[in-house]
C-alpha cells in the first residue's frame, strides 16, 4: 500500500513539476521574443532613417 501511495505522489508530483517547467520555459520565450521584436523594429527604423539621410544627401541616385 506504502508503494501505491509513494507512486501515485510521485507521478503527481511529476506532472506538476513538469507543468511548471514547461511554463517557465515558454515565459522566457514569450520574453526572448519580446526583446527581439523590440531590437528588429529599432533596426528598421534605424536603416530607414540611414535610407533617408543618404538618399537626401545624394540625391541623383534616386534619380530626383
Amino acid at each position: 500500500m506504502f508503494a501505491v501511495v509513494v507512486t501515485v505522489l510521485l507521478y503527481v508530483f511529476g506532472f506538476v513539476f513538469l507543468y511548471g517547467v514547461i511554463r517557465l520555459g515558454v515565459r522566457h520565450a514569450m520574453e526572448d521574443l519580446e526583446a527581439q521584436r523590440v531590437a528588429a523594429r529599432r533596426a528598421e527604423e534605424l536603416a530607414a532613417s540611414r535610407d533617408r539621410s543618404f538618399l537626401r544627401d545624394n540625391a541623383f541616385l534616386a534619380g530626383s
